[in-house]
């Protein structure tokens, strides 16, 4: 379904699904996992990579101690998940108070759809 091509009785009725990505610089995403469950967010995607941001990662010491190695990248944890419209809120709130540092970049969807089922913009 191509949005711009929907008269207005179509988008009012248009079920829009909200991607969130939470990058996350340390280990939370079981605590945020359990929390996101409380309110039925079925799946989420969750990914370790590795990258970098404003402030350089900490000095590690290596060879017993007498050099000093400053790292480029650090890990970072991604957890990618798809709601409903009426659950981006309550999500958020709970991504916030289960996590201490990093972003959360939320994007409208227009469509999903079920590769299996062909079913769209289901939850």
């Amino acid at each position: 379904m191509v949005f711009w091509k929907l008269n207005l009785r179509e988008i009012m009725t248009h079920k829009i699904m909200i991607r969130i990505d939470i990058y996350l610089t340390n280990n939370e995403v079981m605590a945020i996992s359990e929390a996101l469950k409380k309110i039925n967010v079925g799946g989420l995607t969750v990914i370790k990579k590795r990258g970098r941001g404003k402030k350089p990662p900490p000095e590690l010491h290596a060879g017993k101690g007498s050099m000093i190695f400053q790292p480029q990248f650090t890990e970072k944890y991604v957890i990618e998940l798809v709601v409903g419209e009426n659950q981006k809120d309550e999500a958020i709130k709970i991504i916030r108070e289960n996590s201490t540092r990093g972003k959360i970049f939320v994007t409208p969807n227009v469509d999903m759809i079920d590769i299996k089922t062909g079913d769209m913009n289901n939850d």
